[in-house]
């Protein structure tokens, strides 16, 4: 006979924390305009089992200018999504990713403008 492998528990904690679909569209999309504007040029996702993170580079060989982080577990406190910068300090946390990524767009416009 076959090994039978038990169904996953409800409410268990998934082996990879992940980014959806709609999450990584609005974090891309920022991503190729930053790049389109001369300011990143590398990115890299990290997918673990506390977070995902994403990491955007003005240069490959350097620390990300920002990090964005989804930690599921932070949902109900003080909202899953951060904005981490260069040095490690939290620009902004939130439960919804749109107003996390605020200050990006604000230093976009800023760029476009000069």
């Amino acid at each position: 006979m076959g090994t039978v492998t038990p169904f996953p528990l409800q409410g268990r904690q998934p082996s990879q924390i992940g980014f959806e679909r709609l999450e990584l569209n609005r974090i891309l999309d920022l991503y190729g305009r930053m790049v389109a504007a001369g300011h990143w040029r590398d990115y890299a996702i990290e997918l673990g089992q506390a977070a995902a993170v994403f990491a955007a580079f003005r240069r490959s060989a350097e620390r990300p200018e920002f990090r964005i982080e989804k930690r599921p577990d932070l949902r109900n406190r003080q909202g899953m999504w951060a904005l981490i910068a260069e040095h490690g300090q939290v620009v902004k946390r939130g439960h919804e990713l749109g107003p996390v990524l605020a200050p990006i767009e604000r230093r976009l416009m800023k760029l476009i403008e000069d």
